[in-house]
Formats: structure tokens, sequence, C-alpha cells
């Protein structure tokens, strides 16, 4: 059974920074794509950023120029590195893996973005 286990989140204040961590059960080169995503209450989750094996990243238009994503294949573990945050980046932030058909997700880490 594949794990994704993200780890990271806190407490920050507004304009400040944090780096979401997703380490993968397996090799992250089994996935295809390996992403965040994110979630307030009662809305749906959200794409956030994205990286492909054989391509570049992909990020949403609000957090473009402040996150960035990259990936550590030796170990296993794609980064959410997070920049300029701001109150509306609030949200459980939850790793993804797409694996041809087959969607993982991990269980999410909360991140909250005030002053």
């Amino acid at each position: 059974q594949v794990q994704l286990v993200e780890s990271g989140g806190g407490l920050v204040q507004p304009g400040g920074s944090l780096t979401l961590s997703c380490a993968a059960s397996t090799s992250i080169f089994n996935y295809n794509v390996m992403g965040w995503y994110r979630q307030t209450p009662g809305k749906q989750r959200e794409f956030v950023a994205a990286i492909a094996n054989d391509g570049g990243p992909n990020y949403a238009d609000s957090v473009r120029g402040r996150f960035t994503i990259s990936r550590d294949n030796a170990k296993s573990t794609v980064y959410l590195q997070m920049n300029s945050l701001k109150p509306e980046d609030t949200a459980v932030y939850y790793c993804r893996a797409v694996q041809f058909l087959r969607v993982f997700w991990g269980q999410g880490t909360q991140v909250a973005v005030s002053s």
C-alpha cells in the first residue's frame, strides 16, 4: 500500500514562509505526477502545484511566483516551498500522487497564516 506522509505545516505570520514535505513509501519514479492540493472548510479541494516525471512544474495562478514545487528522487520526497504567505493560503494541504489511472492522497497538513 502506497503511503504519502506530509509534514511541515504550522502557524505563520503573513509574509512568512513554510516548506511542506511529502515523503512517499515507494520511489517517486513510480508516479507520473506528484502534486499539492489544498482545502478549506466548506470548499472543494483545489490544485496548488504539480510536477511530472517528464515535465516541468505547474502552478495555480493564485500561488505562481510565491510557491515552488521540487522533488528529491533519492529521498522519494516532494517539497512545496511557500513564500510571501497570505491569510487566504490558510488550508489543509494534501500531497497527491498519480500512477497511471490510480490516485493516492496523503493525510494532509494544516497551514495557518495569521497575525
